[in-house]
């Protein structure tokens, strides 16, 4: 079988790390493929076993031969019944709708930060080098360093606070 080959080919522990699912999608897939091995595993047995009852060696071992007609009788009128599967099929749907809006979801919270890593990225690109930088592009940039270093030259004050106690006092004197 195609299907059985193209799931035993799926690495799912590398689509856990690459996709960077959340851990209740996570936790989820793994207790659907729990399920679904035990399920599978359940119905090769099954289908393993014999699905015929040999009447004729029942009826040379066993002396009642009442019991026996009475077992013969039982499976001869035996009828499959059939159940209705549509609440678990609706359960299904439901559960897949969630999925697939859980989904779509990560998609979009995924999409929304590839473009930001894009243009964070973009900027980081076309950026100068620090070295090309002047006083001026640093006050356009922050304007509030311009207006403390215009606070610092009306008080006469050259000094930055805390520095010295920082980078220590760089005066040979």
């Amino acid at each position: 079988m195609a299907s059985k080959a193209a799931v035993a080919a799926v690495d799912f522990t590398r689509i856990y790390s690459t996709l960077g699912l959340g851990k209740e999608t996570v936790s989820a897939l793994q207790a659907f493929r729990k399920r679904h091995s035990e399920a599978q595993r359940l119905q090769s047995q099954y289908a393993s076993e014999p699905t015929t009852v040999d009447i004729g060696h029942y009826r040379s071992i066993l002396r009642n031969q009442a019991v026996v007609d009475e077992a013969e009788k039982l499976l001869k009128s035996f009828k499959p019944v059939t159940y209705d599967v549509d609440a678990h099929v609706k359960a299904i749907d439901a559960f897949e709708a969630k999925a697939v809006a859980s989904a779509q979801a990560m998609e979009e919270k995924i999409d929304v930060e590839v473009k930001e890593l894009q243009a964070t990225l973009a900027n980081i690109e076309e950026a100068r080098p620090f070295e090309d930088l002047t006083s001026y592009d640093v006050g356009d940039a922050h304007p509030r360093f311009v207006q403390v270093m215009e606070t610092m030259m009306k008080k006469g004050k050259f000094t930055v606070p805390g520095y010295n106690e920082k980078f220590g006092d760089l005066n040979v004197l």
